[in-house]
This record gives structure tokens, C-alpha cells and sequence, in this order.
């Protein structure tokens, strides 16, 4: 049957799907290829083999950052396991490793979700309006990135499209994240977002979390709204306000 397509217009098709991101075709439903009938001596193809398991490479790529993470002894030598690591698909589509910004050793270290347009740009976490807006939220209760905090993401590279970050992505650079943790010797964790929550408590349901504390890293940590969030629902900021008034008072009490 004809498809109606020559070649190039195919191809071109194609191309346009992967550039947007398109990793593999599905249908509307499941098709069990070993379930089909033979076609018979009209079939020139040798018939498929049942598919063998398949040793999972994002646990491999787990213990290979475990590696790595563990051997970095500063947050100069965690950078450069990182910049190194070639493992995650996400390197490959980002303009450069978004590390980390502010002051190490601050009391407060900020986790927030992955890199967008402007932090794979820039190569600094929260930047753009979102990053204004979490800079006028610190300098609300007194708090300065330049001075008093530090901020970091789960991942570092930014995903296709600003897509949300997979459970395998996740895992696969969650050591770094935690040995990041370490080195930057802050008092008290901020995750800021769903992705964030998922990647430090193993848990998601922003609005459920924000303003209680939890406990991930041997630290307390507290749950808010990201600021991108607060951009598009304006109406929850109070809330955000209420979560920062916690942080303070929490500041304000290990003194």
C-alpha cells in the first residue's frame, strides 16, 4: 500500500520529529510482535528472537557517579567529576555544566529542579525572572546569595524542551547532588519544587510539603514553591511568604 510520502519528504518528517525531542514511536495501543501470525515463505526477514534482559545501564551510571562523587574531596574536584562524567544523556544536548552559584559554607543552601533556557546560557542556577523573583524573596529576610546562601540543582545540564527530569535521571546524579551537599556545609536545605522534593525526600505533592520540615542529609530541610511556580500562580505567593517567615524564625533560632 502506498504511503503517499516519497523518500525525502520521510526523511525530513523524521528529522523534524528528533530535533523536537522524539526518542521512539508508539501506537494508540500495545502490539505483541511475537503474537502476530507468520506471514510465511512471502517473509524474507529470519523470525525475531525473544529479547534477552538487559543489565541496566542507569544503575551502572549510578555506581559510576557514586564513584566519582565520593572521590571528590572540594567543590573544585566535584565540578571537574561532574564536567567528566559522560554518562547522562542530558550532557549531550546542553550547552554547559550549571554547577552551582552563591557563597559555599552558607547556612543556607538552596536545591532547586534543572537548568531552563537561561541557566544552560548562563551556567548559573536561577537566573532570568525566576531568579530575580528568588532574589527578592532572600532579600526579604536577609538573605543574600552572595553573602549568606548557596544555590544548586538536582541536575545540572538542561533537559530537551525544559522537560521535567526522569526518576532514572535522578538516580544517576543523585550522588553528586549528595556529596554536593557535603562539601557546601550548609545548616539547613531549601528544595524548591517537585523535582526537588522527589530527588532529596523521595517525595512529590509540592503543595502538600511546602512549609513542614523534613530531614535528608543528616540536615533539616524545608519544601517550597518554586519561584517559576510563584510566576504563573501569583495568588500562592503568600504561602511562599509564610514558608520564608518559617526560615527565618529557623535562622533567627540556631544562632
Amino acid at each position: 500500500m502506498e504511503s503517499g510520502l516519497d523518500i525525502h519528504t520521510a526523511r525530513a518528517l523524521l528529522e523534524w520529529q528528533i530535533e523536537l525531542g522524539v526518542t521512539e514511536a508508539i501506537g494508540d495501543a500495545p502490539v505483541d510482535r511475537y503474537a502476530l501470525p507468520d506471514t510465511g515463505p512471502k517473509s524474507k526477514k529470519p523470525t525475531a528472537k525473544p529479547a534477552t534482559p538487559v543489565k541496566s545501564e542507569s544503575l551502572d551510571a549510578a555506581l559510576v557517579a557514586q564513584q566519582a562523587a565520593t572521590s571528590a574531596g572540594t567543590l573544585s574536584d566535584l565540578r571537574a567529576a561532574m564536567e567528566a562524567f559522560d554518562l547522562c544523556e542530558l550532557k549531550r544536548g546542553a550547552r554547559q555544566l550549571v554547577f552551582a552559584d552563591g557563597t559555599p559554607c552558607s547556612p543556607v543552601m538552596i536545591i532547586g529542579e534543572a537548568p531552563g533556557r537561561g541557566e544552560d546560557r548562563e551556567g548559573k542556577p536561577f537566573v532570568g525572572r525566576a531568579g530575580q523573583l528568588l532574589d527578592r524573596m532572600l532579600a526579604a529576610i536577609d538573605l543574600n546569595r552572595t553573602k549568606n546562601v548557596y544555590i544548586t540543582n538536582v541536575l545540572p545540564w538542561r533537559p530537551p524542551q525544559n522537560r521535567d527530569p526522569k526518576p532514572e535521571e535522578i538516580g544517576m546524579m543523585g550522588p553528586f547532588l549528595e556529596r554536593h551537599v557535603a562539601l557546601a556545609k550548609p545548616k539547613v536545605l531549601v528544595v524548591m519544587g517537585n523535582i526537588s522534593c522527589q530527588a532529596v525526600l523521595g517525595k512529590r505533592g509540592i503543595t502538600r510539603l511546602r512549609g513542614q520540615w523534613n530531614q535528608a542529609f543528616d540536615l533539616p530541610v524545608l519544601p517550597m514553591f518554586h519561584p517559576a511556580y510563584l510566576l504563573r500562580q501569583p495568588q500562592m505567593k503568600k504561602q511562599a511568604w509564610a514558608d520564608l517567615l518559617e526560615l527565618k524564625s529557623w535562622l533567627r533560632t540556631d544562632k
